[in-house]
C-alpha cells in the first residue's frame, strides 16, 4: 500500500464531500440562520449524523477489518460467511433499535435536548423532524458495513464518495427554500432519509464484487462473532469520542437559545480538516497495519505508524493555527450572509476558536486508537475515551452557568488533549509504538513550515481586513484567496526544507 496515494484518494472524495457539505450549510445559514427552527433541525440532523460518523468514519472498521482480514487469509468463503452473520445481526439490531426509538421519540428528544423541554413548539418540531430523519441510521449503518468490506480490500474511493449523495440532495432541496418557507426543515429531514437509502444502494453496487448477501437468520454465533461484538461497542465509543463529546455538548447547549446552532456551524468548519488529518489516515492504514502486526513485521509496523503520525501533524497543525488566528474572519466569510447575522458570526467564531486548539488532538486520537485497533485492542481506547467524556461533562456542567455555551468547545479541547496524551503514553509503554530516529527532525521542520505560513496568513488577514468585513458580500472570495496563498506557501517551504518530500508519494508501506 502507498500511504500518501491511498490517503490522497480517500481524502479527495472526503474533501469534495466536505466542500459540498459547506455549500449545504452555507444555504442553511442563509435561510435558517441560528433561530428556533435551526436549533430543532440541527438536533434532528445531529442525532443520525452522529451515528453515521460513529459507524462510518473508521469506527466500524476498527472492530471489523482485523477479523475480516484474517478470515480472508483463510479463504473468500470463510470471510463471506463471517461477514454475512455480522450483516444479519446488524440488520435485526438496527430494525429493533429504530422501532423502539421511533415509538419513544418524545422521551428520547428530552434526553438529547433537555433544554427544549420548556419550549413546547421547538420540542414538538424537534420530535417530528427526528422521527423523519432517524431511519437514515438504518441505511447508513448497513452502508458503513459495505464500506468496511471495501476498505478491507484496500478499496477506499467508493466509501469516501458515498456521503456526497447526502450533500447533493440537501443542496437541491435548499435551492427551493424560498418556496418552502417554514416547511423547509421538514423537506430537509425527508431528504436526509432518502439520501441514506441511496447511499446504501450506491455502496451495494460496489461491494457485490467482494460480498454476496445471504439473508439467513438461522445463524450460529461462534467465538469470532462474539469477539467482534465485544470489540464493536468499545470501538464505537473510543474511535468516535470526538463526536460523542460534541453530542454531549449539544445536549448541554440546548439550555441556551441558539447555542446548538453556534456549535454546529463551528463544528462544520474544523471537521473539514479532521476528515483528512485523522479519519482518512486512520482508515487507510488500518488494513495494512493489521497485516504487518499479524505477520510480526516490526520494521514495516514502526515505519507505517511514524509516517501516519507525521502526516497527521503535517495536515492538522496548519489548519489549527489558521483557525485560531482567523476564526472570526473565516466564520464570517463562510456563513455570514442572510439570516446569519453579526451576532451569530461572533458566537460561532468564539466556539471555533476554542475547538481549533483541540484539532491536532482530535486527529491524534484517531491515529493512536488505530495503533491499538490493529492489535484487536478496542477496550483500552474505550477506557481512556470514557474518562475523557466524563472529564468533558464535569468541566462543561461546572462552568456552563457562569460562561454559557463557550465552555463546551473549551471542555472538548481539554478532554481531547488528555485522551490523546494518555493514548500516546500507553502505546509507548506497551512497546506498541516508538519514534523513528528521523521523527524529531521531521517534526521540527514541520513546525518551522507552520511558523512561516501562519505569519503569512496573519499578514494577509490584516492587510485585507476591510475586504473581510461582515458587510462585504465578496468576503468569501478574499478568504479563499488568503487560504490558497497560505497553503501554497506552506507546501513551498515544506518542500524547500524537506518537511515533505516528493519521493514519499511513491513509498510503499
Amino acid at each position: 500500500m502507498n500511504l500518501i496515494k491511498s490517503t490522497s484518494t480517500f481524502s479527495l472524495f472526503i474533501l469534495l464531500s466536505r466542500i459540498l457539505g459547506y455549500i449545504r450549510d452555507f444555504l442553511i445559514a442563509i435561510y435558517l440562520g441560528s433561530g428556533p427552527l435551526a436549533d430543532a433541525f440541527f438536533v434532528a440532523f445531529r442525532i443520525p449524523n452522529t451515528f453515521r460518523r460513529l459507524f462510518s468514519e473508521g469506527t466500524f472498521n476498527a472492530a471489523f477489518v482485523p477479523t475480516y482480514s484474517s478470515e480472508l487469509i483463510r479463504g473468500k468463503r470463510k470471510a463471506n460467511s463471517f461477514a454475512n452473520t455480522i450483516f444479519n445481526l446488524l440488520l435485526l439490531g438496527l430494525l429493533f433499535t429504530i422501532l423502539i426509538i421511533e415509538i419513544f421519540m418524545p422521551a428520547f428528544i428530552k434526553i438529547i435536548a433537555p433544554g427544549f423541554f420548556n419550549e413546547t413548539e421547538k420540542l414538538k418540531i424537534a420530535i417530528d423532524l427526528t422521527r423523519i430523519t432517524f431511519p437514515f441510521l438504518f441505511f447508513i449503518s448497513l452502508a458503513s458495513f459495505f464500506s468496511a468490506i471495501l476498505n478491507s480490500h484496500n478499496k477506499f474511493a467508493a466509501a469516501a464518495a458515498a456521503p456526497i449523495i447526502l450533500n447533493i440532495l440537501l443542496i437541491i432541496c435548499l435551492l427551493y427554500a424560498e418556496n418552502l418557507n417554514d416547511n423547509l426543515v421538514y423537506f430537509l429531514s425527508y431528504t436526509v432519509t432518502l439520501a441514506g437509502i441511496l447511499q446504501f444502494i450506491f455502496l451495494f453496487i460496489f461491494v457485490k464484487k467482494y460480498f454476496v448477501i445471504n439473508l439467513n437468520f438461522n445463524f450460529r454465533i461462534n467465538k469470532k462473532i462474539k469477539n467482534f461484538f465485544t470489540k464493536l461497542l468499545p470501538s464505537i465509543f473510543s474511535s468516535g469520542v470526538t463526536q460523542i463529546n460534541i453530542l454531549v455538548g449539544t445536549i448541554i447547549a440546548s439550555f441556551q437559545a441558539s447555542a446548538v446552532s453556534y456549535l454546529y456551524y463551528a463544528d462544520r468548519i474544523y471537521q473539514i480538516n479532521l476528515a483528512i488529518a485523522g479519519i482518512a489516515i486512520g482508515t487507510v492504514i488500518l488494513p495494512n497495519l493489521s497485516r504487518h502486526i499479524k505477520s510480526k513485521n516490526s520494521f514495516k509496523t514502526i515505519e507505517l505508524q511514524n509516517k501516519a503520525l507525521e502526516l497527521s501533524l503535517f495536515l492538522s497543525l496548519p489548519a489549527s493555527l489558521a483557525l485560531i488566528v482567523g476564526s472570526t474572519q473565516i466564520t464570517s466569510a463562510l456563513f455570514g450572509y442572510g439570516s446569519f447575522d453579526q451576532e451569530s458570526v461572533n458566537n460561532s467564531a468564539k466556539a471555533l476558536f476554542y475547538f481549533s486548539f483541540g484539532l491536532p488532538a482530535f486527529s491524534l486520537i484517531k491515529i493512536f486508537s488505530t495503533f491499538l485497533f490493529a492489535r484487536n485492542d478496542t477496550k483500552t481506547p474505550f477506557k481512556f475515551s470514557l474518562i475523557s467524556v466524563i472529564l468533558n461533562i464535569i468541566i462543561s456542567l461546572t462552568f456552563f452557568s457562569q460562561i454559557g455555551f463557550i465552555i463546551i468547545p473549551i471542555a472538548t479541547t481539554i478532554s481531547s488533549w488528555f485522551n490523546g496524551i494518555i493514548l500516546l503514553i500507553f502505546v509507548i509503554n506497551k512497546n506498541y509504538f516508538k519514534f523513528s530516529p528521523s521523527f524529531l527532525i521531521q517534526i521540527t521542520k514541520i513546525i518551522f513550515s507552520n511558523i512561516i505560513s501562519i505569519l503569512i496568513f496573519y499578514f494577509l488577514i490584516n492587510i485585507l481586513s476591510s475586504s473581510l468585513d461582515y458587510a462585504n458580500n465578496y468576503k468569501f472570495i478574499f478568504i479563499i484567496l488568503i487560504i490558497l496563498l497560505t497553503f501554497f506557501s506552506y507546501i513551498g517551504v515544506s518542500l524547500l526544507i524537506k518537511a515533505f518530500k516528493i519521493t514519499d508519494i511513491n513509498l510503499k508501506y
